[in-house]
């Protein structure tokens, strides 16, 4: 065996991988047909409007609202539900910190919920378990693309009288039992930023099958206006979350290529679930029966430090990157470890956790969700972008992994 390239060894794989984020001249003639029309944003233009329709019916939904980002969306979305001062939300607490401070944003208090460590999504037992008299939403994570268990939890929020407003962030064309991901739930917010699937660099947008909350989030989103009304009469306040047209433009067009790109993916996680399960330390997640299709966003895969010769997570990742191939740890510790929560940085007043309409004490360092702490420690993520590749780049992946893998007592005596 040669040496590891962490030690000077030939690496596995110097070519590039596939570049993100991908574009043609349609993108060019796109852009190009927006700049001479001088209609840049949205209140005279049409590419945002088209790529609302366009994409809702992609994803199976009736209505769709888009915004400038992804937070935005989620933000619109917790405000349409009716979240307000005093109301708790159950959130998991491995996610990106987004899915948390939206709900802070429209001054809910987020509830820590944890994740099934096979799967990454929240844990509807869990989040049934943590429901009070105070609570009144859901938020859902599809991490990474897999759907979360949607039956369950929308038999969870049917009998508690919760509004269910997924994080589907991660979820461009993922179903779950068949169908899109999205507007399973009152609503579902889709991020549009440049590591996603589909991206203008930054864009969101919100679907719903609701007619009212469409309207709600209509006018949310574009300073209190609403629908048909003069221009200068506002209902609500509310936010500018509107999107431009450059980026309806560029969406547009990369809406064409995505349903491709999404099956090219898709075939390539097959196979490395194949490759991964045979390498003793390393466990993919598990694809559970309701995971119709998995968008992959991130693959997701676990180490088990013990069957690597004791070698720590760190060590190995530093090992295969050193062989070419990106990888990540992923999020370093669960939400409520970060100091925004750990240490209540919610402003002067302490609201809206402090508000006196919740009227209750929460400590976040008292939290402790045990399969979200081992995740942090356990878990390896390649990105979207690298399951765009051949065959043979996938083959690079696990040539990579197996190399370490022989290598561990290598590793570990260094």
């Amino acid at each position: 065996m040669s040496s590891l390239a962490l030690h000077g060894g030939k690496p596995v794989r110097t070519a590039p991988w596939p570049p993100w984020p991908q574009y043609d001249e349609r993108e060019r003639r796109a852009l190009q047909e927006v700049l001479e029309s001088r209609r840049w944003g949205r209140l005279s233009g049409g590419k945002v409007a088209q790529f609302e329709e366009a994409f809702a019916a992609y994803q199976d939904a009736k209505f769709g609202i888009a915004v400038a980002n992804g937070t935005a969306a989620l933000e619109v979305a917790l405000k349409a539900a009716g979240v307000e001062a005093g109301d708790e939300v159950l959130v998991p607490a491995y996610t990106f910190v987004a899915t948390a401070t939206a709900v802070l944003q429209v001054n809910g208090v987020p509830i820590f919920v944890d994740v099934d460590g096979d799967t990454g999504n929240i844990d509807p037992a869990g989040a049934e378990a943590a429901i009070t008299d105070k609570t009144r939403a859901l938020v859902p994570v599809h991490f990474g693309g897999r759907a979360a268990d949607m039956e369950r939890l929308l038999d969870l929020a049917a009998r508690h009288n919760l509004v269910v407003v997924e994080d589907a962030a991660h979820g461009w064309g993922a179903t779950w039992n068949g169908r899109k991901v999205g507007a399973l739930g009152a609503l579902g917010g889709f991020s549009f930023q440049e590591s996603k699937n589909i991206t203008a660099g930054e864009g969101g947008i919100i679907l719903t099958n609701d007619e009212e909350l469409a309207a709600k989030c209509f006018s949310y989103h574009h300073i209190g206006r609403i629908a048909g009304r003069p221009f200068y009469e506002h209902h609500v306040a509310a936010w500018n979350y509107r999107m431009t047209e450059w980026q309806g433009a560029i969406l547009l067009c990369q809406l064409e290529r995505l349903e491709e790109q999404t099956q090219t993916r898709a075939d390539n996680a097959a196979f490395l679930d194949e490759k991964i399960a045979a390498i003793p330390g390393l466990r993919p997640l598990r694809t559970d029966p309701w995971v119709t299709r998995n968008s992959v966003h991130i693959y997701f895969f676990r180490y088990d430090q013990e069957q690597f010769e004791g070698v720590p997570r760190e060590r190995f990742l530093e090992a295969v990157q050193a062989e070419g191939i990106p990888i990540s740890g992923g999020y370093p510790h669960p939400l409520y470890r970060n100091p925004l929560f750990a240490e209540k940085r919610f402003g002067r007043t302490g609201c809206p956790v402090a508000c006196p309409l919740y009227g209750r004490e929460i400590d976040y360092n008292a939290v402790s969700c045990p399969q979200t702490e081992q995740l942090c420690r356990e878990a390896l993520w390649l990105f979207q972008s690298m399951l765009l590749g051949t065959p043979e780049d996938m083959q690079d992946i696990v040539r990579a992994l197996e190399k370490v893998r022989e290598g561990a007592k290598e590793l570990k005596e260094d």
